[in-house]
């Protein structure tokens, strides 16, 4: 049977440029902290990487610290920041996060408000899931002084939507206040510049682009305290420590590079068949509904992100996959137990309609018989998951 891969945002097969260039570096041997020659040649390997992904996503390489991933990435940001602007104005105790956020941003946020004093805000979201922005400059205009840390995603890993990150920077810089974004799903998605935007700090990883899992980045200004989550060797920037993986930089930085370059042409691409694709979900299933943002530029190309009201979304999912068709629910799950959308519920949905819902989202390996499956089997699969939840 074939199978038709419809889950890019949850991870995107490497690139051959990537796959390449892990097969050319697998040889070395040397430890890139280590003075030797062999050890030099590595770190050659990870400096080239570093300054590879710099320009790629607008940055200097002595911005970026290399991470095991997104989560990482988030986790050093947000306890890191809260903790250095803590120590030095105690008073700075609010951590402002979005509704939407990942749970590796919302969980961390959590954390410090449960171990370390802090004071957790959730920054409310309109339907589509754009975070309210003159909710959060009125809220900043009378506790700008005892905030210590923003953190906003980029782009939305279910719905998709787009959030007006360089406005909430511009708003935050102001009052002096550090700005992190998740941007794990924008890199190589949409145009994203580090220097443009106005943040602080930005996380990605590569496994969402092409590149390998269990290598991601913060990218940070040189010039703000960051306080270790972990303690060693402090390799990079004295904030993050453990053994560089040369091998593993340098095919994310090539991911990355590679998915950059084509990221105008590819977003075309993947809009067109994001259109037609929902048109014709909707011929087929007339009650599903688009969640987030319309297609367009508020809307990450390739994401879509549907409600089949009264369906079943595990069923769903399961009847898809017998026919080959590979594609999330989109929202979490613990201990086999689907539960409804924190993101949804967010945006206003009721509990029914955001425990049922399904994403299918497009990469570069996408092409357009994946998505005619994706239609053949779809009204059958609503259909039958629609009847378990009524037995």
């Amino acid at each position: 049977m074939d199978t038709h891969y419809l889950d890019h945002a949850a991870t995107t097969p490497m690139l051959e440029s990537a796959v390449q260039e892990v097969a050319k570096r697998m040889s070395i041997v040397g430890n890139p902290s280590a003075p030797h020659a062999a050890g030099r040649a590595a770190r050659a390997v990870v400096d080239d990487a570093r300054e590879r992904l710099a320009r790629a996503v607008d940055a200097h390489p002595s911005e970026v610290i290399w991470t095991s991933g997104g989560t990482e990435a988030d986790n050093l940001a947000l306890k890191g920041l809260f903790w250095a602007r803590n120590e030095a104005e105690p008073l700075r105790t609010r951590v402002l996060v979005s509704a939407v956020e990942h749970h590796a941003v919302l969980e961390p946020a959590e954390w410090l408000e449960a171990h370390e004093g802090a004071e957790l805000v959730v920054i409310p979201v309109d339907r589509q899931g754009v975070i309210d922005v003159e909710w959060l400059r009125s809220y900043l205009d009378s506790h700008h002084s005892t905030t210590a840390v923003i953190s906003v995603m980029w782009a939305n890993n279910e719905v998709g939507t787009i959030e007006p990150v360089e406005e909430v920077a511009a708003l935050a810089h102001g009052y002096g206040i550090p700005v992190h974004t998740d941007a794990v799903q924008a890199v190589g998605h949409v145009p994203v510049s580090f220097a443009q935007s106005g943040v602080t700090a930005l996380s990605l990883s590569a496994h969402k682009v092409g590149g390998p899992v269990g290598v991601g980045a913060l990218v940070i200004k040189r010039n703000v305290r960051l306080i270790p989550v972990s303690h060693g060797g402090g390799q990079e920037r004295q904030v993050r420590s453990g053994t560089l993986d040369a091998v593993g930089f340098a095919a994310a930085a090539v991911a990355v590079e590679t998915a950059v370059a084509s990221v105008e042409s590819e977003a075309q691409r993947l809009r067109t068949l994001q259109t037609v694709t929902l048109e014709r979900i909707v011929e087929s299933v007339p009650d599903a509904t688009l969640s987030g943002a319309r297609i367009g530029p508020g809307r990450l190309p390739g994401n879509l992100h549907l409600c089949f009201p009264g369906a079943d979304p595990d069923a769903l999912m399961f009847m898809l996959d017998s026919h080959g068709i590979l594609a999330s629910t989109g929202a979490a799950c613990s201990a086999g137990v689907h539960q409804s959308s924190h993101v949804l519920m967010a945006m206003g949905y009721s509990s029914r309609d955001a425990a049922s819902t399904m994403r299918f989202s497009m990469g570069h390996t996408t092409v357009q018989e994946d998505l005619d499956a994706l239609i053949t089997a779809l009204p059958e699969g609503v259909e039958r998951a629609r009847r378990i939840v009524r037995a």
